[in-house]
């Protein structure tokens, strides 16, 4: 079974995907960085190209590719839950992880990040918080509908998120975890 981690941009997927992997014994996927690496462009190259709709199918393409694997931890993209097929796929695959952050958190991590402008590019032509404001909004109720439980990200260090997380899917009895 695999590990999925969901929610906004920065919220701590890939991160504290890494450390649960290293813990866990397991190997780590970022939906995302497979996008960038198999098409040689970066997500914000792609989205000014070719649009989003084009970036959700190489992304609805990627996952089905990653849930073919067994015993990874995956960081997907912030709008994976968005197709419901998506949802279905992962929860075949394994557990769905809600890390959740608030907007203060998320803005601050955004703006000290150097890859946002070619990660994460803009989902609203609004400002920044405006924007995080009105995303999460609209996509909280699909990370919730989505997740099998959830971890709130804000002021807790990675190992300790990590250390929640795994105590967390013991006790759900996710088979085959170690």
């Amino acid at each position: 079974m695999n590990i999925f981690l969901i929610g906004y941009r920065c919220v701590g997927k890939t991160t504290v995907g890494k450390s649960i992997a290293r813990m866990m014994g397991r190997s780590f996927v970022d939906s995302d960085m497979l996008i960038v690496q198999e098409s040689g462009q970066s997500i914000q190259k792609i989205v000014d190209t070719e649009g989003w709709n084009v970036f959700r199918s190489m992304e609805r393409s990627m996952l089905k590719k990653i849930c073919k694997k067994d015993h990874q931890v995956v960081a997907t993209g912030g709008g994976m839950v968005l197709n419901t097929d998506n949802v279905e796929e992962m929860k075949k695959s394994g557990t769905i992880v809600w890390l959740r952050a608030t907007t203060l958190t998320i803005l601050e991590r955004i703006l000290q990040d150097e890859n946002t402008g070619n990660l994460r590019p803009a989902l609203t032509d609004k400002g920044l918080k405006e924007e995080i404001e009105e995303t999460l909004l609209e996509r909280n109720s699909y990370y919730e509908n989505a997740s099998d439980f959830f971890m709130n990200t804000n002021g807790i260090g990675v190992a300790e998120i990590s250390k929640i997380l795994i105590h967390k899917i013991k006790d759900i009895g996710m088979k085959n975890v170690f």
